[in-house]
């Protein structure tokens, strides 16, 4: 009876098996031998009756060695039940994991991070730290393990300086003078951590203020602008018909970039740098320029090995036109002449002498830093990164009307993007390989200070992070067709994206608007300087149910009407569908990243290979 029982047992689990297990576990199986029990008294007769006693002792000593030389080393039942349980689970975990993404949780933090008591999320603002700390504690029980010396923050300082709504833009020709008024005309901050900067210059008109040697471009020509105020254009300078590609052709370098713009001025050591507005190079209207510069401004603290610029302004094109004409030139014709390799810089017959008043302080704002350690005894030392800005422009209290910046899409959906990530990642039955390092940023909307800030000061070594993905402002228009992810094109992780994305019966979009130079406008783009492989997961623009014209012009209604404004609240009506695609492929692209047998590289050639190569000890 208890052979019968038994062998009945190892036909259920072999049945079993048989109904979800791969070949090389039924193999396991079939060497799993039944438990043995006693023989019955009739089978003992029987064999008595039939055989001598001593020959048959002999064959069954026989019988037995042979049976044991021949038989393998028995595997234990639970054993092989723990490893069927780890192949069935291994084929749907991420999945399953993935539908811990869910639309009330994304709609629920969106909602709270957007609310006025956040008063903007404002770095160094009661609203930013409420902000930092609600993350923290959402890191804590998710049970991410802080990644700051035994916090989940990063301490960023930095300086912050108000301007005076009162301060002018002084031009002097001569013995005339013209003064220009603050926020309506021009935008200025400094650098320099004092209240009262003078500032006092020749103009020189500069061109796109670009030294391009591996373009053969430079529109410096050699001429010493040391004390100087540079007025120059944003953008790059543009493609002809015959080098159509010249700077990206229609996209955007980082050459044309204001941040560069000021980081070249101040590394020749001029006073001050002017650029020019216009809303087609900047791709934003005037009133973003005046509402992210008008208010407190950030910097990160300088350090000897750091040029500063005296004053970094924007002036209206009309005002530049005006800047030029009273220094004996015309803007138009100067244009033209930027637009060749041959220009040289021109000096006005013109000067900057004006007194910039601010309020300065020194303060500390977090990034928000949590690890998902991976399981491999070697790999798990390894990091595939999340980011996500969490501030954005703060409460303008002189403001009337509506004066607080909510930044609903900019960025309160990124955060919960990367929020509900990390559930999904808690989820996992099977843990990654590698680790993976949530960031949520601060002040991005001051010039990528967090992440620049994180990207001199790692908390895991840059050469062991193997790739960023980066979300901000995320899809709450709708489920689409396809992704945008910014950079996927210039490294290897764009073929881990294409794979996920098939997978997931989507396609890659190159970025729809390439003259905006996105890539170079979020946090992701720290960490390719410092030679990370990264991307911006952007939503796509082919919208289910409606047409791509109607995708381009509702991103055109959100630049005009709510980006940088405080109209970026949060709406009951969004369509959630997209966001938790867009969240589900990101967590499934960067999980896909922490598994892989080989890490991405940047494409041969690429402006950041070098920086990476560097960073591996490969070159010098």
């Amino acid at each position: 009876m208890k052979t019968r029982i038994s062998f009945a047992r190892s036909v259920v689990i072999l049945l079993c098996l048989c109904v979800a297990s791969p070949l090389e576990t039924l193999a396991a199986v079939l060497i799993f031998e039944p438990v043995e029990s006693a023989p019955t008294t009739t089978t003992v007769q029987r064999r008595k009756k039939a055989t001598p006693k001593k020959r048959t002792t002999r064959r069954r000593t026989t019988r037995r060695a042979r049976s044991r030389a021949a038989t393998p080393p028995k595997t234990s039942f639970d054993k092989v039940m723990a490893a069927n349980s780890a192949v069935l689970t291994e084929a749907t975990d991420a999945e399953q994991a993935g539908q811990k993404i869910e639309e009330g949780a994304l709609r629920a933090h969106v909602k709270f991070l957007a609310d006025d008591l956040l008063e903007g999320r404002g770095p160094g603002a009661r609203g930013g730290l409420l902000a930092a700390k609600y993350i923290a504690a959402q890191f804590e029980a998710l049970g991410l393990e802080p990644a700051a010396d035994h916090s989940y923050f990063q301490l960023v300082q930095m300086i912050g300086s108000r301007p005076d709504s009162m301060n002018k833009l002084t031009i002097k020709t001569g013995a005339n003078s013209m003064d220009f008024k603050s926020g309506d005309e021009f935008v200025a901050g400094s650098d320099v951590e004092q209240t009262e900067v003078a500032v006092s210059g020749d103009i020189v008109f500069v061109g796109y203020g670009v030294h391009a040697p591996e373009a053969n471009w430079d529109d410096y020509k050699g001429v010493d602008v040391r004390g100087k105020v540079l007025l120059m254009m944003v953008n790059d300078p543009p493609a002809t018909a015959t080098e159509p590609n010249l700077f990206g052709g229609k996209a955007l370098t980082y050459y044309g970039r204001w941040t560069y713009k000021y980081e070249e001025a101040a590394r020749r050591g001029a006073a001050g740098a002017i650029l020019i507005h216009t809303n087609e190079s900047a791709g934003y209207g005037w009133n973003v320029i005046r509402n992210s510069w008008g208010a407190e401004r950030f910097g990160l603290l300088p350090d000897a090995n750091t040029p500063a610029l005296k004053m970094k302004a924007w002036v209206t094109d009309e005002v530049a036109k005006k800047i030029t004409q009273s220094g004996g030139l015309n803007l138009d014709q100067l244009r033209q002449q930027a637009a060749s390799r041959s220009f040289k810089p021109v000096t006005l017959n013109a000067k900057v002498d004006t007194m910039l008043r601010m309020q300065v302080q020194r303060l500390t704002s977090p990034n928000v830093v949590g690890i998902f350690r991976g399981n491999d005894p070697t790999l798990k030392n390894e990091f595939v990164v999340y980011s996500a800005h969490w501030d954005h422009l703060g409460i303008r209290p002189d403001q009337p009307g509506d004066n607080i910046y909510n930044g609903a899409v900019d960025n309160a959906t990124g955060i919960a993007g990367i929020l509900a990530i990390a559930k999904a990642c808690a989820a996992l039955t099977i843990k990654p390989k590698r680790s993976i390092l949530f960031i949520a940023t601060t002040a991005e909307e001051q010039g990528l200070l967090g992440a620049e800030f994180y990207s001199r000061n790692p908390l895991v070594p840059l050469k062991d992070t193997v790739a960023n993905i980066n979300i901000d402002s995320m899809n709450v228009l709708g489920q689409t067709t396809d992704i945008t992810p910014l950079g996927a094109d210039r490294s290897t992780l764009g073929k881990f994206i294409e794979e996920v994305a098939k997978e997931n019966n989507v396609t890659v979009s190159p970025d729809a608007r390439p003259e905006q130079g996105s890539f170079y406008r979020s946090d992701h783009f720290p960490f390719a300087k410092a030679g990370v492989p990264a991307v911006s997961f952007n939503s796509g623009s082919k919208f289910v149910g409606h047409s791509e014209s109607w995708a381009a012009e509702q991103f055109a209604d959100y630049n005009q009407h709510r980006y940088h404004q405080p109209a970026d609240e949060y709406s009951a009506n969004w369509d959630f569908t997209g966001k938790v695609q867009q969240t589900k492929l990101a967590f499934l692209i960067g999980l896909r990243v922490a598994n892989a047998t080989e890490t991405p590289q940047w494409n041969k050639g690429d402006e950041f290979e070098r920086a990476r190569l560097k960073s591996l000890g490969k070159l010098q």
